[in-house]
């Protein structure tokens, strides 16, 4: 029951976990806009209710900042998130239908949707692009049959548009909704064909309606009994022999898996190289200005040193590197930076050299 990526899962993989767990997945943040307000929600500050789209960590102001993030992190697919998608649907089908040209109909995608605004025409009009359909059920935040009724009506919608195994739902695994989480996937067995379950972790946005609630894990921002919780409901679905494909997805997978796999497919700078966590090292000479930068450009020659104007710092190789600190004219200062290659590239160690 537990695979090679620290998940556990019944009956395989779905389709959209297999390229997400490879690192391939590009998220496609399409806007911090929701349609409903979700107590456990954990997007961060900086996202939640702005209306601006991420393709991972890149801000996307036009289809070319989209473009190039996907060719930078070498994703294969991507997944729709938000917010709701179905608030921006023109948006949401734009990327998709750039992504499917640019990249070729093998290019996965799914969605992440929230079943409020789920209509038949919105779900036909998904379909000629988006390959996987996941729904964040109404009844994990709203507890009564009602709630699930309606659930069941928009899931079924998916049923007229895609196959069985394209059809999922997503479900934080908070602890104690456990028996009514079992009794949701039990009444659409029939209409889905795979569930994601997702240990339950702590984030700023609902930092302080957690820790009034649960109890994390020792030195972590896990939810304690999350975990358990998931495993449960695996062995249930299992004893009652439910074909579906359910996978508990773990904070694990997520930071030394996912995470990392995704890191070591993006392209690097000039004159960088890779560790095996994923993260890049530089040997660079930062500038104070503008102008010291355009100085200091003249100086080398293009073939030895890469300009990085965005940080406004001069890359060079190690024999470069070699050279300056054993050169008695040499007044510029060398540093070693390990940063990730991710676009914000955030300097997580700094050390100078000479």
């Amino acid at each position: 029951m537990k695979t090679k990526y620290s998940s556990y899962n019944l009956n395989g993989l779905p389709e959209g976990c297999k390229y997400c767990v490879r690192g391939e997945k590009l998220v496609l943040f399409i806007s911090g806009i929701c349609s409903r307000s979700c107590w456990y929600c954990s997007l961060s500050k900086k996202r939640k209710n702005k209306d601006i789209v991420w393709a991972n960590e890149r801000v996307c102001k036009s289809e070319k900042d989209f473009i190039y993030e996907v060719k930078d992190s070498n994703a294969t697919s991507m997944g729709i998130t938000g917010g709701d998608p179905l608030l921006f649907l023109n948006r949401t089908l734009k990327y998709a239908k750039i992504a499917k040209k640019k990249f070729g109909k093998k290019f996965h995608i799914h969605i992440y949707l929230p079943t409020k605004l789920v209509t038949k025409d919105k779900i036909k009009k998904l379909s000629k692009y988006v390959d996987e359909i996941r729904f964040n059920p109404e009844y994990s935040i709203r507890k009564n049959e009602e709630a699930l009724k309606e659930d069941i009506e928009k899931i079924k919608i998916a049923s007229l548009f895609y196959k069985k195994e394209n059809i999922g739902i997503e479900l934080p695994m908070i602890p104690n909704r456990k028996k009514d989480f079992l009794k949701l996937i039990l009444e659409l067995k029939e209409n889905i064909g795979f569930v994601n379950l997702n240990e339950f972790e702590l984030s700023e946005s609902n930092l302080s309606i957690v820790t009034k609630k649960y109890k994390l894990n020792e030195g972590g921002y896990v939810i304690s009994d999350s975990k358990q919780a998931g495993i449960w409901l695996l062995h249930e679905l299992k004893e009652r022999k439910v074909k579906l494909q359910v996978h508990f997805c773990t904070a694990e997978l997520k930071n030394d898996h996912q995470f990392r796999n995704r890191l070591l497919r993006y392209n690097l700078l000039p004159f960088g190289y890779r560790t095996s966590e994923g993260m890049v090292k530089y040997l660079a000479i930062y500038c104070k200005n503008k102008k010291e930068f355009d100085s200091l450009i003249k100086q080398f020659p293009k073939n030895k040193v890469y300009a990085d104007h965005k940080k406004l710092r001069m890359i060079i190789s190690e024999k470069t590197a070699h050279e300056l600190i054993n050169s008695k004219e040499n007044k510029n200062k060398i540093s070693l930076v390990e940063e990730f290659p991710t676009h914000d590239r955030i300097e997580t160690e700094k050390q100078e050299l000479n």
